[in-house]
């Protein structure tokens, strides 16, 4: 049996019941768009940091990415070494779509109002 996969509205129930949010994507992707209660913990860096991620057998981790393939092989990762986690169906891609939250850490309602500089 794969990883197991949860859609949206189990992951934003299991996250309000108190399961933690790790988005596994690389920082670039994070610093252009993400859910406002995830923790970064991009898949490059897992082997060194999967103890980070609380081994909760009543809630476990939700790991997202952008479309659900990185986080189902993190997830797996992560029961292998005896940590629960769920992966969300269609990640940060169904996120957004849903119109669940989001943070735009770049974008701020100055600059989107700024046309750059002239040289």
């Amino acid at each position: 049996m794969g990883p197991q996969e949860v859609e949206l509205a189990d992951a934003l129930q299991r996250i309000e019941d108190g399961a933690p949010l790790i988005d596994v994507r690389e920082q670039s992707e994070w610093d252009e768009v993400h859910a406002p209660q995830a923790t970064l913990l991009p898949m490059s860096e897992l082997q060194a940091r999967w103890a980070e991620v609380p081994a909760d057998d009543e809630h476990p981790a939700v790991v997202v990415c952008h479309s659900g393939y990185r986080s189902a092989q993190v997830v797996a990762a992560l029961e292998r070494a005896g940590v629960p986690a769920v992966s969300l169906a269609g990640g940060m891609v169904a996120w957004e779509q849903s119109g669940a939250p989001v943070v735009r850490p770049g974008r701020t309602p100055a600059a989107d109002g700024e046309r750059g500089h002239e040289h």
